[in-house]
């Protein structure tokens, strides 16, 4: 199984980005997903998740900024970020977890099973 995010890169405060995490091996139809992000010198904190059949999502105080959504049918998981802050530069991280249940999200990063290689987003001011 392997998960891989992209779309990060460097953004002007203000800007906007959408990363995308793509399984290998994995159906996500299947599996509650989850964004996380990891600054420098700081702990992996908990963005948004989202169950499996995608009517229910869950966000950490990001002021609404951020978006979470799915394709089941292109295996993909979306993360819309807008008004960027430089306090938003982190490695970004996708997750997901395999579940019976289609309306289950999990917002702590020990309930996930797998994990991508992460994205690194920078926001210059």
């Amino acid at each position: 199984v392997q998960l891989q995010a992209f779309g990060g890169g460097l953004v002007q405060a203000g800007g906007s980005l959408r990363l995308s995490c793509a399984a290998s091996h994995l159906s996500l139809s299947r599996a509650a997903m989850g964004w996380f992000r990891q600054a420098p010198e700081k702990e992996r904190e908990f963005l948004a998740a989202i169950s499996w059949c995608g009517a229910n999502t869950s966000y950490s105080d990001s002021e609404g900024r951020f978006t979470i959504s799915r394709d089941n049918a292109k295996n993909t998981v979306y993360l819309q970020m807008n008004s960027l802050k430089p306090e938003d530069t982190a490695v970004y991280y996708c997750a997901a977890r395999e579940t019976y249940y289609s309306g289950t999200y999990y917002d702590r990063d020990n309930d996930y099973d797998y994990w991508g290689q992460g994205t690194l987003v920078t926001v210059s001011s």
